[in-house]
């Protein structure tokens, strides 16, 4: 796959990320997990990498099962709003798609974060890397056609306007079941579930 890259073309940082607004209107997105957490089934005594923590809340659930989770997160502010609400767990600043990590932890869990990173190889060969031989990666994020009248309609206001709709501008990822599955099992992934369904989120 070959990338291109034009003058003047920002791409979003997800340090901008405001982490009290998140929790204040966003905090659903979260809440909607427990039946991911679930899926996951942590047990007792295992070490699972929350990727993509957010503010932590998932991170400090898990814990309740008696595993041992750190959470990271590409945004400074995620991170310090997760280490006020739970010191006592660890939480690290940390790239996704350079992730230094060697076969330590017996679960990687995400939600809601990977549909913002990119490039998605990256990230499924770190993931891969910090498993233990035999670990699972359990995830949720967005999928094939989510937000697509958005984006569309934000296409049509670029052209309109006389900007060109410039690939970097779209901050996303929503892949197909078959492409994501591709990609696990390029990477050493055996893909036993995966699902697309429909989520309408509450305005």
């Amino acid at each position: 796959m070959s990338t291109q890259t034009t003058q003047n073309i920002p791409v979003p940082s997800l340090q901008e990320w405001n982490a009290a607004l998140y929790d204040n209107h966003h905090g659903f997105v979260s809440r909607l997990a427990v039946d991911l957490i679930q899926l996951l089934n942590p047990q007792y005594g295992e070490r699972i990498l929350d990727l993509g923590c957010g503010t932590g809340y998932l991170t400090y659930r898990i814990t309740a099962f008696g595993a041992e989770v750190m959470g990271v997160d590409g945004a400074t502010t995620m991170i310090e709003q997760a280490i006020q609400a739970y010191p006592q767990l660890n939480f690290e600043v940390a790239d996704a798609t350079h992730l230094d990590i060697q076969e330590q932890f017996d679960a990687v869990f995400s939600n809601a974060a990977l549909h913002w990173i990119k490039p998605p190889e990256a990230v499924v060969v770190g993931i891969h890397q910090a498993l233990k031989p035999g670990g699972r990666f359990v995830a949720e994020f967005g999928g094939y056609g989510n937000v697509e009248t958005i984006i569309n309609a934000i296409g049509e206001v670029l052209e309109e306007t006389g900007y060109a709709n410039h690939p970097n501008l779209n901050p996303w990822y929503f892949p197909r079941i078959s492409e994501y599955s591709t990609l696990l099992e390029s990477h050493g992934f055996e893909v036993k579930y995966a699902s697309l369904f429909d989520r309408p989120t509450p305005t």
